[in-house]
Parts: C-alpha cells; structure tokens; sequence
C-alpha cells in the first residue's frame, strides 16, 4: 500500500552534464562518457534505495532530454536539420530535429541503460519512454504531413523498444504524454489509440505520464494562466480509464487540480504527485501524508502510488534528493494511519 515512484527524472551530477538545465551538453565524449553515464545511473538507482524509493528509475541519467534521446537512434530523424518551433501548443520555442523521411530504429535505443539498471538493483524497475503524440509534438515533420500519421509511426517503433525493455526485465514502462494535457480534444481522436498502439502486447505493467511539465519558466507561468481551477484531467480521464493502460501518473502537489477528477479514473492505478517539482524546498512528510489522504476520497488505498509531480532533471540533486525522503517518509506515515 503508497508504495512510492518517481514520475523519471533525476537531477545529473555535474561531472556528467550541465547542471539547473534541461538539455544540459555532456560533460565527456566516447568511451568517457558511456562510463560517466554508467556510473550516474548506478548513483541514482542507490540514492533511490537509501531514500526508500519502493518502484525505482534509472533517473533518465544517459538521456539529453526525455523525447530527443529517443530519437538519437532512428532513421528518418535529421538532427543536422534543427529548427526552432513552438512546441506544446507554442507553450514555449524549442530547436527541434526535422524527420525527413521513413521512420526505424537503427538498433535497440535503450537496452544498455535497461540492462545497467537491473543489474544494480533488486527492486521492481520502471523505464519511462516519451508517448507518441509528445514526440509528433517536439520534432518538425517534412515527411508524414499529418500529426496522427506521424505519432503512428513513432507508436509502432516505441512498441518495439518497449517489448525489448520488457524483455530485459522491466517491471513497468511508462509512456510520458505531456501533449495529453496541451492537445485534449485529439487525445480522444487518436492520441489514446496511438499510446495503445505504443503499449500492444505487454504483460508488464503500463503506465502514462501526464503533467503539467517541470518547473521551468515557461511551465510555471503557463500554470499561472490556466485560472483557478486546473480541469484538463477531466477532458481525458474518462477515455484513459476505458484504455488498457494500467496506471496514470499525474500532478496533485501544489496544483489546482480539483481532487474529485481522480474518480475518473476507477479501475486505474493512480501514480499520485505528492511532491512539487517546481518549488524550492522540500516538502515535509506530514504534507505528502495529507496530499495522499486527500486522495483517499476519490482512489481506493490499494491503488494509490505516491509520486513526483513530474520529472526533476533541472532541479538542485540536494533538494531532489530530500524531495525524495520525503516522499517515501510521507508515505510510510500515511500507511501507518490508515493502519491504525
């Protein structure tokens, strides 16, 4: 019961990339760097442990950003052809690969980091990959011309990749749909069926990853413009909980987002954010307690997944790391009030 998760993301340390940014450059090059990013990967999976972290990542630690080191290794994407374009929904500019032809993956993208990972922990592993209309959403297209054609065929190659995670031992692979919060009315045109696609024959356990982003500039002002109520989750929901996905790991600490929606999803595991990732002091253990109890009303106990916000690659390693003993510390006290 409130076993604990992170939504992916960890900070890097500074040996490995840039600090406090969210396309940080390396740090090393070649062999260098697969070993810098080896051992970054080992040091979040333990700083995990020893915070009591129960369902662990690897920290996203050999990833330059969460879409684009997927795309390092398929064909049909051209990095060579960048271009600056507003992304999620002109939220903000970001300078994005073009696809210029056929999509395929050149060779497994993942299977290194997957195989590191389980080897250097025994607890249940999750791997987080980006949800096909986020990534139609952070790239220019000069080949497919359609958005839905275009998410399709990134949806069957992260089913490819998915199954090989699978197969390396991954207890649960997570889909990160950003867009679902940006883009409502096509989630249940076709973003749903192209996550389902991304997810076809996997008996490990499913989940998807809707935000309202990290605590960048741009995120948090967007937040401050959506008003007093935060009522995205209500647009989507409802198809989500007739989606094979099993879980939904969603935003709830410090957000605006009325509790109650969380009934829209009966029969899902709820990855609840218990943590905010867009503030600059660690939460207490009694304020995840109450966010969880909260939560209480609408998810029953045993499909409550205590979680982050979002991912905390730009954050301070410092104050994700007491972020992170205090979400398992919050949950444990959850769980033994409601023992008692």
């Amino acid at each position: 019961m409130f076993e604990t998760t992170i939504a992916g993301s960890l900070p890097k340390p500074g040996w490995l990339a840039q600090k406090g940014v969210l396309w940080p450059d390396w740090r090393a090059k070649g062999a260098a760097l697969a070993e810098a990013k080896r051992d970054a990967t080992i040091l979040a999976l333990k700083e995990q442990e020893h915070a009591g972290i129960d369902i662990l990542t690897d920290g996203e630690q050999s990833r330059q950003h969460f879409v684009h080191g997927f795309l390092a290794e398929i064909e049909g994407v051209d990095f060579t052809r960048k271009v600056k374009m507003g992304i999620r929904d002109n939220r903000y500019e970001a300078e994005v690969p073009t696809v210029t032809g056929p999509l395929r993956r050149r060779k497994s993208v993942h299977a290194r980091e997957a195989a590191i990972a389980r080897a250097y922990t025994a607890k249940r592993l999750k791997f987080t990959l980006p949800g096909p209309m986020t990534i139609a959403d952070t790239v220019a297209d000069a080949h497919y011309g359609e958005r839905q054609s275009l998410a399709m065929a990134f949806a069957e190659l992260l089913n490819e990749e998915a199954r090989e995670l699978e197969g390396a031992g991954i207890d649960v692979i997570q889909f990160d749909e950003p867009a679902f919060n940006v883009y409502m009315e096509e989630v249940g045109v076709w973003g749903i069926a192209a996550l389902e696609r991304a997810a076809e024959g996997l008996s490990s356990k499913t989940a998807v990853h809707i935000c309202y982003g990290y605590g960048i500039k741009a995120n948090i002002e967007w937040k401050r413009s959506l008003g007093r109520e935060w009522r995205q989750y209500e647009a989507i929901f409802p198809a989500l909980a007739k989606s094979r996905i099993d879980q939904v790991s969603l935003e709830c600490a410090n957000a605006r987002v009325p509790l109650p929606l969380l009934g829209l999803l009966d029969g899902k595991d709820v990855l609840l954010g218990a943590i905010d990732v867009a503030s600059e002091r660690a939460e207490t253990p009694e304020e995840v307690a109450r966010t969880i109890e909260a939560a209480l009303a609408y998810v029953p106990a045993e499909r409550l997944f205590p979680c982050t916000n979002c991912g905390m690659a730009p954050m301070d390693r410092a104050l994700a790391a007491a972020k992170l003993k205090a979400l398992a510390a919050g949950a444990a006290l959850a769980r033994d009030r409601l023992g008692r």
